[in-house]
């Protein structure tokens, strides 16, 4: 059954207007990007330039660097040189390091225009990112909302920091720049939505998603799944960062995992596996740790379902592209495109799946390539 026959599984996108992010296009019809940001010393250009490679080994689209001193903007200019995805400079208060990021070759820069000073120095950093072809995010959060604000209000809430962000949005209006996309985050996931289903409906700009300072890799895992998953359900969000308290590579994975979740990105394989009781035939646990691990470098969309018995096993490899289901006396059943194909030794199992989705997945690529050249 397609899904064109099944409106309770479609997700209707909030129509945004499209900006760019170097060579990455954010909004309108462009699928949502994925972003992390680096935790190492900026002024450490090597330690710098191997984590976001290893980031853009899972996938990345975007990564953001902190540019917090003139000798981070300095080595900036090195980072970006090396690394092939686009970098956002990470900016607080100083106008002047804005510039620097620019120049450095940035491809976007994260600020609140109100933090930056005087109209003039706004002026001054809009016309640096449009001299050199950056884009801005305009980033408001609930721990640092203007006082003028927590006054009005009493304390952070979803109408102030929609206030916040329609206020910096027509700083940069003002001068002419359009060139921007906007977040609203919070670590208190009702905060955030709301914040966010009111932004989304004051204004047509590419809304950044992240629930911010959400924790550890399992309890922040959970937050944001919870809230980002909601919004992108309601069709909401350009670009998303899940903010962990952990290496960014596990930022990326889970970025990825919750778009996938929802049908809004298809990248590598996706892994369909049974909790494991008393009747599987396997140790599925284990298998699936080892084959997530082994299946990582795999880009290529494609689902395997990894079942441990035949109650559900057969029907799950049904609706993927390759299964294996627990039988008896040590082996299994591998499916093929939801068929039955042959059966396999349990302990020969996890080379042999590898073996499978890397042939598929060399297919499906030489399929694309021959389609792309016709």
């Amino acid at each position: 059954m397609s899904n064109s026959i099944r409106p309770w599984r479609d997700i209707y996108r909030r129509k945004s207007r499209q900006i760019h992010v170097g060579k990455v296009a954010v909004g309108g019809d462009a699928p949502i990007s994925v972003q992390t940001m680096t935790n190492t010393p900026t002024t450490d250009v090597a330690a710098t330039v191997a984590q976001i490679r290893r980031c853009e080994e899972v996938g990345v689209d975007i990564v953001r660097v902190s540019v917090p001193d003139r000798e981070s903007s300095a080595a900036l200019k090195d980072i970006v040189a090396q690394v092939n995805v686009p970098v956002v400079a990470d900016i607080h208060f100083h106008y002047q390091r804005a510039i620097e990021a620019a120049q450095a070759g940035a491809a976007c820069l994260r600020i609140n225009p109100g933090n930056i000073g005087s109209a003039e120095r706004v002026r001054e950093v809009v016309k640096a990112a449009r001299d050199h072809g950056c884009s801005i995010r305009i980033g408001v959060n609930a721990g640092s909302l203007e006082r003028h604000l927590l006054e009005k209000y009493g304390e952070p809430c979803p109408e102030a920091m929609v206030e916040s962000g329609l206020h910096h949005m027509k700083l940069l209006q003002d001068n002419d720049f359009h060139e921007f996309k906007i977040s609203v985050k919070a670590s208190d996931v009702f905060l955030a939505a709301a914040a966010y289903q009111g932004l989304a409906d004051a204004c047509d700009a590419p809304i950044h998603l992240g629930i911010t300072e959400a924790g550890g890799l399992m309890s922040g895992t959970i937050k944001s799944a919870i809230g980002l998953g909601n919004l992108l359900w309601m069709g909401i969000g350009d670009t998303l960062r899940v903010s962990l308290s952990a290496d960014p590579v596990e930022e990326v994975k889970v970025g990825f995992e919750i778009l996938k979740s929802l049908g809004l990105r298809h990248r590598g394989v996706t892994i369909i596996s049974c909790p494991s009781c008393a009747r599987q035939g396997f140790d599925v646990i284990r298998t699936v740790s080892a084959l997530e691990e082994r299946l990582a470098h795999v880009q290529t969309p494609m689902s395997l379902s990894i079942i441990g018995c035949v109650v559900n096993g057969p029907g799950e490899a049904l609706m993927t592209d390759i299964g294996f289901t627990g039988g008896g006396a040590g082996s299994g059943m591998v499916y093929m495109a939801g068929k039955q194909d042959h059966k396999m030794d349990n302990a020969r199992m996890v080379d042999h799946i590898v073996e499978l989705v890397e042939a598929r997945a060399a297919e499906i690529e030489a399929e694309r390539a021959k389609i792309a050249a016709e």
